[in-house]
């Protein structure tokens, strides 16, 4: 097949490449410079197209490989965060942020205040379970069944969300 018979062929097949390509980018003038990529790159590869196989098949598969590409392309440059500035506002809250650090401390103690005012039966495994120890661990360490465990924890987070609800964010 000679270049000029090729450039034909692929002219003719150009037009059922567009509503295809405007289904993958969902924009026209995407799709517009999806389908002009994808002629070009078949133009310039004819070499690799075998004589008698399907064409539109081919160009499909170059289209589909570019958008593919392109999206991947974009994705990867768009989640470079600059994370210093995201970092600046990432633990940030207007209600309990002060230049002094006084509301924290007041958090804190306050949070503190509540652990101490459980039961040692639930504080306990709470705490355990709060510096890491695994629900199995902690039934090993107390000699208690592990449901226990579950259960005295469960009871322990509920104490401290009544006893800290000003702090909930939706209050």
């Amino acid at each position: 097949m000679t270049a000029l018979e090729f450039n034909n062929l692929v002219q003719n097949v150009a037009q059922s490449l567009r509503p295809v390509a405007m289904n993958l980018t969902r924009d026209v003038d995407d799709a517009k410079d999806l389908v002009q990529e994808t002629m070009l790159k078949a133009l310039t590869n004819r070499e690799k197209f075998k004589s008698g196989t399907n064409l539109k098949a081919w160009l499909y598969t170059i289209m589909r490989n570019t958008f593919i590409n392109n999206y991947n392309k974009i994705t990867k440059r768009s989640s470079n965060i600059d994370s210093s500035e995201y970092l600046q506002y990432l633990n940030t809250d207007e209600n309990y942020v002060t230049q002094n650090k006084g509301t924290a401390t007041f958090v804190m103690n306050d949070i503190n205040k509540a652990i101490a005012g459980l039961s040692e039966e639930h504080r306990t495994p709470f705490m355990m379970y709060y510096v890491g120890y695994k629900y199995l661990e902690i039934a090993e360490k107390l000699k208690i069944p592990i449901g226990t465990v579950k259960n005295r924890i469960h009871i322990a987070r509920k104490e401290l969300k009544s006893v800290l609800k000003v702090y909930r964010q939706d209050a």
